[in-house]
């Protein structure tokens, strides 16, 4: 049975105009006019420059996005990946037809609630209950209907106390809390959420993705954006990873984020600070280096997961205390593999130093970052760095048959007998 697409994007692309907005001007008009007279291109469809925000460019233009295709499903839960200014907002405004494309189309079948940024479709004089209503009327839901999930949308949001104030007194909290319980709870066909729930806490986090995980369940769609790796592997069956305005890849939620997680996170396996003044630090320490040591054969060779590695770092203590370090290993998509620390140790003033071995054969094929909290007296932490290394492990050479990346956040040698 072939499956129902409710979004169909076809060569879409969004130009914007860069500087100081405003309404264009004459000769720019004039321009396209004759051009599209004549039964030439649009002019401006040619001379905008790559979204890269770290570039300068010359172009008064520039390609928010460029030649987008792709189909979403009934019931299909997409995520859509990239760094900051990759067209990810964009696309999504796109979709929920807050803009036009600049050339393109875009076909949609159902109706969609989105939650673009904090505050979206809420009218700051009205109350919350007024705005529930509001927003269910341009959902094109029935009051009854509303009435019916009323109380649940409070609920959800935990502003009970406040759903008679108007929501421009909320703080942003309460203003995400209540609009993502509004966007999904008024049982849209799609599901459209930006990366508006870093506004929460982690509470608030778990929450949301667990109703769009029900949501999905429904047989809903649901399109998801978000820095937050994991949220997007545990929520989406397939993603979008977007680069400069074009689309990477797309596919496999887990092959796409391990194709952005290898293009986007770069190794560093050493930092260095000569002047103490420069060093990150605060009244307490600080940092004077950080390296990585792996224990290979020759220089240019990769860093396999049958190698082991030293961890050293140095710092500079500004104040006696009893301390110990701990140190987290994570991926780049916020997955921690482990934590250790060091013993809590009576330490001096001056340069100190600590080494970590990792065992050859511990870690998988992946993408590390190292993170360390230094703890005064078993009790606050006084200084974090975090991702201060950031390293790649690969698998070993091997020849033959092989099944592929090994299951599993490590894949130690343990005693493993068969008789």
């Amino acid at each position: 049975m072939s499956k129902e697409v409710v979004i169909r994007a076809e060569n879409i692309s969004k130009l914007y105009r860069l500087g100081q907005v405003g309404t264009g001007t004459l000769s720019h008009d004039l321009k396209r006019w004759w051009a599209l007279a004549r039964g030439k291109e649009d002019p401006y469809l040619k001379i905008g420059a790559e979204n890269d925000r770290t570039k300068n460019v010359q172009s008064d233009f520039a390609w928010a996005l460029k030649d987008i295709n792709f189909e979403i499903n009934k019931g299909d839960t997409l995520g859509i990946i990239g760094k900051n200014g990759a067209g990810k907002s964009t696309l999504l405004k796109l979709l929920s037809r807050v803009t036009s494309p600049t050339t393109g189309q875009i076909k949609v079948k159902g109706r969609i609630a989105s939650l673009l940024e904090v505050g979206t479709g809420f009218h700051p004089e009205l109350t919350g209950r007024e705005n529930i209503f509001l927003n269910g009327a341009i959902l094109g839901m029935t009051r009854k209907e509303i009435l019916r999930k009323f109380d649940e949308i409070v609920d959800f949001a935990g502003v009970q106390m406040y759903i008679d104030t108007p929501v421009k007194r909320y703080s942003s909290g309460m203003y995400v809390r209540l609009a993502f319980g509004v966007a999904a709870h008024l049982e849209p066909e799609i599901l459209i959420v930006d990366e508006v729930l870093a506004v929460g806490d982690a509470e608030f986090q778990k929450k949301c993705l667990g109703k769009m995980s029900d949501v999905a369940s429904h047989g809903r769609t649901i399109i998801f954006v978000s820095h937050n790796m994991q949220a997007v592997q545990s929520l989406c069956k397939s993603a979008i990873y977007l680069k400069a305005g074009h689309i990477v890849d797309q596919g496999d939620t887990d092959k796409v984020i391990n194709n952005y997680l290898s293009r986007e996170v770069k190794n560093c396996i050493a930092a260095e600070w000569s002047n103490e003044d420069e060093a990150p630090g605060n009244e307490y320490l600080s940092i004077m280096s950080a390296r990585l040591n792996p224990k290979l054969q020759k220089d240019t060779d990769a860093i396999d997961v049958a190698t082991e590695m030293d961890l050293t770092f140095e710092f500079i203590l500004h104040k006696e205390c009893n301390l110990n370090i701990s140190l987290f290993l994570s991926t780049p998509a916020g997955l921690c593999i482990f934590n250790v620390s060091t013993l809590s140790l009576p330490l001096g003033t001056g340069r100190h130093s600590s080494t970590l071995t990792i065992p050859a054969r511990l870690l998988n094929d992946d993408i590390y970052t190292i993170t360390l909290y230094f703890v005064k007296d078993r009790g606050p932490v006084i200084f974090t760095i975090e991702d201060i290394l950031t390293f790649e492990v690969v698998d070993e050479p091997r020849t033959g048959s092989w099944f592929g990346k090994w299951i599993g956040a490590v894949r130690p040698t343990l005693p493993f007998t068969l008789t």
